[in-house]
């Protein structure tokens, strides 16, 4: 990729690489890494520990000149964080000789589909968060750990594909939003069970913010975690009645480790896929629009699930 003349704004670069070994991986990340040290671009690793030491490695002394930031791939961060992080480090490149953005790394998947789906969907949206800006990403999916499910989604997320023999077009990308749509949605065990708690057509918001304060404080064990998850809760409450329209209701499952809760509107629906990922009007708390946002901060998944009629918010989180 040549380097852009001087004051030219480069279009975003989004690239995956499909590796199964140390040797592939490295074959990918470093010389594309040494690209962006030759440019005097902002290079940044965000990868988990061990991989991220095995790039450093192989770097030597050039590893000097490489950051390191864990809350780009996932790890123990939320969505709205790692954007946010991402952004203050394009605000960050913007000094640099080049005023371009290197990243390259991997989103930590986790264990579990709901997990999977989240990390697809964020892929997904990268390529809207960073549309037009000067910054390249390199998602690197390692086929020994990765489940099928999450390296079949690589192609279908990233516009262009990487791999020793250099880079090429994604046949198979798709537009964000559609891939995000017709990603599977994996139901949690605890909904094929009757609800703990069923709140039907909350006569106004205030009450319904008061029954669930009172359900999360007899299911959350940790005081502060139950404030947090209350405080969203509210928010997208406050969205069904302001947005949607009655009856609005809730539903609550919980055990031991895990809470979740639907809230209903029977209004026109909402279909945005990306909804969240950032504030909607700026992170002035002033401006509202932060709603769904707050709840992908303090929740672990939040899923918009439109319907003809109205629109369900589910959300899910482990207890502390």
């Amino acid at each position: 990729m040549a380097r852009p003349a001087s004051g030219a704004r480069a279009p975003s670069v989004h690239l995956a690489a499909l590796v199964g070994s140390d040797e592939e991986l490295l074959a990918c990340v470093l010389p594309y890494l040494d690209e962006g040290l030759r440019d005097d671009e902002l290079v940044v690793l965000s990868c988990l520990p061990d991989t991220a030491a095995l790039i450093s490695d192989a770097l030597g002394e050039r590893a000097g000149s490489v950051e390191s930031d864990t809350r780009l791939c996932l790890l123990d961060t939320s969505v709205p964080d790692a954007a946010a992080a991402t952004w203050e480090l394009m605000r960050r490149a913007r000094e640099t000789p080049s005023g371009r953005l290197r990243l390259a790394g991997g989103l930590e998947f986790g264990p579990e589909p709901r997990n999977w789906r989240e990390g697809l969907r964020y892929e997904a949206a990268i390529n809207m968060l960073l549309a037009a800006r000067p910054v390249s990403a390199l998602c690197v999916f390692d086929g020994r750990v990765l489940p099928a499910e999450v390296l079949a989604g690589a192609a279908a997320t990233h516009p262009q594909l990487l791999d020793g023999r250099g880079t090429r077009a994604s046949a198979q990308f798709q537009e964000p939003a559609d891939f995000v749509r017709r990603l599977p949605l994996p139901r949690e065990p605890v909904e094929d069970a009757a609800p703990d708690v069923a709140i039907d057509d909350a006569p106004s918001l205030a009450v319904l913010r008061r029954e669930l304060r009172v359900v999360l404080e007899s299911r959350v064990p940790d005081p502060d975690q139950a404030a947090d998850l209350h405080f969203a809760l509210s928010e997208i409450a406050s969205n069904a009645f302001r947005h949607g329209a009655r009856p609005v209701s809730a539903r609550v499952w919980a055990t031991a480790d895990r809470l979740v809760c639907a809230i209903t509107d029977s209004g026109c629906g909402f279909d945005v896929p990306f909804a969240g990922f950032r504030p909607a009007h700026g992170v002035d708390l002033a401006n509202g629009g932060m709603g769904l946002w707050l709840a992908r901060k303090l929740w672990d998944h939040v899923d918009v699930l439109p319907d003809q009629v109205g629109c369900t918010v589910r959300l899910s989180a482990r207890l502390r």
